[in-house]
């Protein structure tokens, strides 16, 4: 175990310990969300109504993303070595991922997903851009719907940055959590993938994927016009997609980008964009309007809104608490598993779809399989961070550096 914790301390000096320590949380608890189905399903039964385990995570990472995708970027100052970075942070290992499934899949070791009419290419498409939760497509891996919302985020991000509106992370996140309340008291409930179901999935998926193209390849163009054109069409895109598209309810997709962009206002405050109050100001209207969202919604088996509520302030009340301490030495522990988060959180559904086409689930709780889950899995994504993840990090601020500013 001590060599265990050794190895996690690969974190770069330069990055943030405690984004890494927060990182490390939202990924254990999501861990432990997926893997109670296997080994812990009674106590997850009886947990979920009051503290919805994988919403708690997923909110956590968002105000995490919300907070250093925007730093990312104007650290940069240049739209086209940003989408270079993120390429290289997001996709070798998703790519890695992803064909590893198959395998298993051809094997037989991994149960395939069914995509019902759609086609390879459509659902490779869809999935390539990697905004297949907001297409109307199934996820190959349950765990890739969050990435369809972060990539979202990088499209609102950049256009805001071309347009020089930026620094309204406040104000933007208050719009869309106002928005989120407003939908719910005006009891507008779309289907889901409602654009999907009115235009075809094809024809939207094929628009989707040339649009995103235009907008990254123009928004990384020399010229203002087009960088401009650029990030205002992938702006569009992505709000379209997040309102008329999703597979969540639409008050919930707009209360998560309002998390996103809350974030990105403590970033504003903490270098002196924004006053503290005016943050506390504005974290105080996203909580209102998103808690009174689930609240209005409703309660039932598949929305229990004490949960959502619980996990929710928690999260917020979690990264406040991070911040509070940013200064301080974090649990190496901790800031190491943030190191590895994206490893554990694309990895773990690969490992228990195998068990769970294997061995099976349990018929009663096991902490003790818990435990020895969590012991395959983390030697297993320290490898893949070292041998995937951190060389592509590499390559991308290589070839980043070697990219003139647009």
């Amino acid at each position: 175990m001590s060599r265990l914790l050794a190895a996690f301390s690969v974190a770069r000096p330069s990055r943030l310990g405690w984004l890494d320590a927060l990182r490390g949380i939202a990924a254990l608890v999501v861990v432990f969300d997926h893997s109670s189905y296997t080994f812990m399903a009674d106590f997850r039964r009886d947990l979920m109504p009051y503290f919805n385990t994988s919403r708690y995570g997923i909110m956590l990472f968002f105000l995490v993303s919300g907070y250093i995708i925007p730093s990312s970027l104007e650290r940069r100052g240049c739209v086209r070595r940003f989408w270079i970075g993120r390429i290289f942070r997001v996709y070798p290992l998703w790519a890695a991922v992803v064909t590893v499934l198959l395998a298993l899949s051809t094997l037989g070791i991994a149960e395939p997903r069914d995509f019902g009419p759609q086609s390879a290419t459509t659902v490779a498409v869809a999935h390539l851009t990697m905004l297949q939760e907001l297409l109307g497509t199934p996820n190959l891996l349950l765990v890739l719907w969050t990435l369809s919302y972060e990539m979202s985020f990088y499209l609102l991000v950049v256009a805001l940055f071309t347009v020089r509106l930026h620094r309204q992370s406040a104000a933007v996140a208050v719009i869309l959590a106002a928005l989120a309340a407003g939908s719910v008291a005006a009891g507008v409930a779309l289907p889901p993938s409602a654009l999907s179901g009115l235009f075809g999935t094809g024809p939207v998926i094929a628009s989707a994927s040339i649009a995103m193209a235009a907008a990254v390849c123009c928004a990384s163009a020399a010229s203002a016009v087009l960088r401009r054109f650029g990030g205002v069409l992938g702006g569009v895109l992505a709000l379209a997609l997040v309102a008329f598209n999703g597979t969540v309810p639409l008050w919930e997709s707009l209360v998560i980008l309002a998390v996103m962009f809350l974030g990105t206002t403590a970033y504003r405050a903490e270098n002196g964009q924004c006053t503290w109050r005016f943050a506390a100001g504005t974290t105080v209207i996203v909580a209102a309007c998103a808690v009174g969202s689930a609240y209005c919604w409703g309660d039932g088996d598949h929305f229990t809104r004490r949960g959502w509520i619980v996990a929710f302030l928690l999260a917020v009340l979690t990264f406040s608490a991070g911040m509070t301490l940013r200064s301080r030495c974090l649990p190496r522990v901790l800031t190491g598993l943030g190191t590895i988060s994206y490893s554990v959180y694309l990895m773990h559904p690969v490992l228990l779809t195998v068990i769970d086409s294997t061995i099976g689930r349990r018929q009663q709780d096991s902490l003790a399989l818990e435990a020895a889950f969590f012991t395959v899995l983390l030697p297993l994504c320290l490898l893949t961070y070292r041998y995937i993840e951190a060389p592509s990090q590499t390559l991308g601020r290589r070839l980043a550096r070697r990219v003139p500013p647009s």
